[in-house]
């Protein structure tokens, strides 16, 4: 680890300048202290990758100087000095943290390799650490993006009860980010380096979904040739995620909640139970409560998955996430796609916020991707977008008959004005100024039809 910083530590100046003067040979900043009293009081001030301290010194010696490393900087190697070389020293030093200690008098090539080993170890644990940190990031909060009042207060429940065993139920539309959730939710807590198992129960035939579930035994049924562990198993010591739970069979619910309550299981063909620690996450973009109502989950069931509930806005309801959210995609998609894409027209991004986006998040990150591989340049402008986007599907063509049914005819003129508005922005590349200039209203009317559309639609 070259230029690494050092903390030389020791009351005799000429042990000081010796291992100084070496230190800068080998290329490393250096800072020199007298005593364990001015080491102490410098190591509440600055973090340091390696101390070399003499043991012996007058008033406060170089344990003491251990146990401060430790106290403010545990990731500081520590390496000590001293001319007693007594077994129930080193190994004190040891216990307390000391990398190795060497004694006196010593061979400068000596110290060097021991040095330079430690300064290595060092190096691999925060490459480790730095590693382990990238790993969880992928499936953290870290990945989230959003900054609307609605994404700041999931983010905050996330955080609450990733450390508990509570189970949690995630509810929103299709591409709202359901297993995102779910996952940031395993990363956050303590089970973070088991497994997170993913299942959609949706996906999974019915007469085999018991099996998939719990598992069975060898000979359990035509075809089980041999035994199988289940997905409650595989994520024993992790979390288990069951996607559109309320597809779950009626007749396979009752054994659900017999699992979350006794937190054991019983394959199929087996005869005794198997003890598993699970955390269990479910998810619907059902109504969940309707789905009661219509005896499509059980209430008893649906009451022990609801422990904790997380309902993901849509995406209409949140337009203020989108910029950041189209920011987001077209900075890592166009990376990975080998594109040069360095902003987003304006025209293109109110064209983006004002559609409603009913694949949600899945939607949008699919059109940017779609606009990366068929557009050109580093501007990503309107014309990248899909013909239908340019012509959103909640503006519609006014008929100038009157249907057999009449009409809502305040609701048509403003259909018709949100129209003629959204095509004011997009010639006029989002600048609401210009906008207004083009329809012959004042900005300020503008303005108000804008914040009145966009109400409208979030309540919509």
């Amino acid at each position: 680890m070259p230029d690494a910083r050092v903390l030389v530590v020791d009351d005799e100046r000429s042990m000081r300048d010796l291992l100084a003067i070496m230190l800068k040979q080998e290329g490393h900043d250096v800072a020199v202290v007298e005593g364990g009293a001015q080491a102490i009081e410098t190591l509440s001030r600055e973090v340091f990758d390696l101390i070399i301290t003499d043991l012996r010194m007058r008033e406060v010696d170089g344990l003491a100087v251990l146990r401060a490393a430790k106290e403010h900087s545990p990731e500081t190697v520590v390496v000590v000095i001293t001319a007693f070389a007594s077994t129930e020293t080193a190994v004190e030093a040891m216990k307390l943290g000391a990398y190795d200690y060497i004694t006196k008098p010593f061979k400068m090539d000596e110290i060097k390799l021991v040095l330079a080993n430690a300064l290595e170890r060092k190096r691999l644990r925060d490459e480790n650490q730095a590693l382990k940190r990238q790993l969880r990031s992928e499936r953290r909060l870290d990945n989230f993006v959003g900054g609307s009042r609605q994404m700041l207060e999931i983010f905050e429940t996330i955080r609450k009860t990733a450390d508990s065993l509570s189970t949690v139920l995630v509810t929103g539309e299709s591409g709202t980010g359901k297993e995102l959730v779910a996952r940031a939710v395993h990363a956050e807590s303590p089970r973070r380096n088991g497994p997170f198992v993913s299942v959609n129960c949706g996906a999974i035939p019915e007469t085999l979904m018991e099996s998939e579930l719990f598992g069975h035994v060898k000979g359990a049924f035509t075809g089980a040739v041999a035994s199988t562990v289940g997905l409650f198993s595989a994520a024993n010591g992790g979390t288990l995620f069951l996607d559109e739970v309320t597809e779950v069979p009626p007749s396979l619910q009752v054994k659900l909640l017999r699992v979350i309550q006794e937190r054991e299981i019983r394959r199929v063909g087996d005869t005794k139970d198997v003890k598993v620690d699970v955390r269990l996450i479910a998810a619907s973009n059902r109504d969940v409560a309707k789905a009661v109502q219509d005896g499509i989950l059980r209430e008893d069931l649906f009451y022990r998955l609801n422990v904790i509930p997380i309902h993901i806005p849509p995406l209409r309801e949140r337009r203020e996430d989108i910029p950041l959210l189209v920011a987001h995609f077209i900075k890592h998609r166009s990376a990975e796609l080998g594109q040069s894409v360095r902003t987003v027209t304006p025209a293109a991004l109110a064209i983006l916020e004002s559609y409603r986006w009913p694949g949600n998040i899945r939607e949008l990150e699919n059109v940017i991707e779609r606009a990366l591989v068929l557009g050109s340049g580093e501007v990503f402008d309107v014309d990248a977008l899909p013909p239908d986007l340019r012509r959103p599907r909640d503006v519609l063509d006014i008929a100038v008959e009157i249907p057999e049914s009449g009409l809502d005819l305040e609701a048509t003129l403003d259909q018709i004005e949100q129209r003629y508005i959204h095509l004011a922005l997009a010639r006029t590349g989002g600048v609401q100024t210009r906008a207004a200039e083009l329809l012959r209203v004042s900005f300020r009317q503008l303005r108000y039809k804008l914040q009145k559309f966009a109400a409208r639609s979030t309540s919509a």
